[in-house]
């Protein structure tokens, strides 16, 4: 091990909090001052700030990522009945809303291919009459082949609802995210690559007529601004002070993003001869944000990836699983009848993958450590 001990958690908030504070403090004191607190002039910016960022129409506030799903699946028409297709390389929310939704989850396998995105192919075999949307997830930072993807949604006319919670200003072929499909979900969970300091999200659609019906359904279903209320909604209002606080980091994402890739590059760098190791794939076409920085253990590694990431957090290196059980064989989802090796090569991933600390602020003699650590855990 590295003679002197470094504690490198997997990612920092505080690093960004310090490096805008005052303006982080003066944008929540001028929210506090106007007693304007849910869906104001921030909501509104910053609904206007992400539409033009993944080039669609519309955005729409919510009160966190999970909702943007859920809501949608409901703009969208989706319920009891219909199926939806997505991945099982995703967190539990992806097909939580589904469910929430009264729809029924369809999980298809992954790529192998070391992107552990969905794979568009098996996706479309997965077809049937009852099939009425898809849940393409940009997991960790990476694009699903969108071209592939709307060609198949297009080809069976099926709804398609971008889970992009990981992957803002992420790109296929010069395209962000979330304005490809009929609505793009994003999360502004605190860990996220553009993150508030609580709980957000926010839907984007080129769609008018499903930009209405977001913004009442996000408000009990209200039809106007009175107690005209046509649709069964809920609340999910993106507040005041959230929205202002995302909006001081909108003008930094792009650095962000750029600081993230450069790490990227050198962990590439460093670990691509291992053969102890998979890194990550990136598609050609992808312009990939890293929002985790994946990697896998192979067969010539010594140690198990429990024994490995265990050892990496006792040496200060933060490292997690992200994840560790599929969605089909998570328990909520016994009754749909999946069992281990219906899919196998997410069920391989998910006993092998790890995440090593990705954040934009971390020194290079940060990462030198967590390097030289994870190589003497191997070598």
């Amino acid at each position: 091990m590295p003679e002197t001990k470094m504690n490198i958690p997997i990612m920092r908030l505080d690093r960004q909090y310090r490096d805008l504070q005052m303006d982080f403090e003066s944008a929540a004191l001028a929210v506090m001052r106007s007693g304007v607190y849910i869906l104001g002039p921030n909501v509104k910016a910053l609904e206007s700030e992400i539409a033009e960022r993944t080039k669609c129409g519309f955005g729409i506030g919510v009160a966190n990522g999970t909702d943007s799903l859920y809501l949608s699946l409901r703009a969208a028409g989706i319920g009891h009945g219909d199926d939806v297709i997505t991945t099982p390389m995703s967190y539990i929310a992806t097909s939580e809303a589904i469910v929430r939704a009264g729809a029924t989850p369809v999980f298809v396998d992954i790529v192998d291919d070391g992107t552990y995105l969905m794979d568009i192919k098996k996706a479309e075999a997965a077809v049937t009459p009852k099939t009425k949307a898809i849940i393409p997830v940009h997991i960790f930072g990476q694009a699903v082949n969108m071209d592939a993807l709307m060609t198949l949604a297009k080809a069976h006319n099926l709804v398609v609802i971008e889970d992009c919670a990981q992957a803002i200003d992420a790109e296929w072929n010069g395209t962000p995210v979330g304005g490809f499909g009929d609505f793009g979900s994003f999360s502004f969970f605190p860990t996220k690559n553009l993150g508030a300091f609580g709980d957000g999200g926010m839907i984007t659609t080129q769609s008018q007529a499903h930009a209405e019906r977001l913004q009442a359904l996000r408000v009990h279903g209200r039809s106007d601004d009175g107690y005209d209320h046509a649709h069964e909604g809920m609340n999910s209002r993106l507040d005041e002070l959230q929205a202002a606080l995302v909006r001081v980091k909108v003008p930094h994402l792009n650095k962000w993003s750029t600081a993230r890739q450069g790490h990227a590059t050198r962990y590439d760098e460093a670990f691509k001869d291992l053969e102890q190791l998979t890194i990550p794939t990136v598609q050609e076409g992808a312009n990939h944000v890293y929002h985790q920085y994946t990697l896998a253990v192979t067969d010539a590694s010594p140690l198990t990836r429990d024994e490995l990431v265990e050892t990496l957090n006792g040496a200060g290196v933060g490292s997690r699983i992200y994840y560790p059980i599929p969605l089909h064989l998570q328990g909520m989802h016994k009754d749909l009848g999946y069992s281990q090796g219906d899919l196998p090569i997410v069920e391989r991933a998910c006993e092998r993958v790890f995440s090593l600390p990705m954040f934009p602020e971390m020194t290079e003699d940060e990462q030198a450590y967590v390097i030289e650590t994870l190589k003497h855990c191997l070598l």
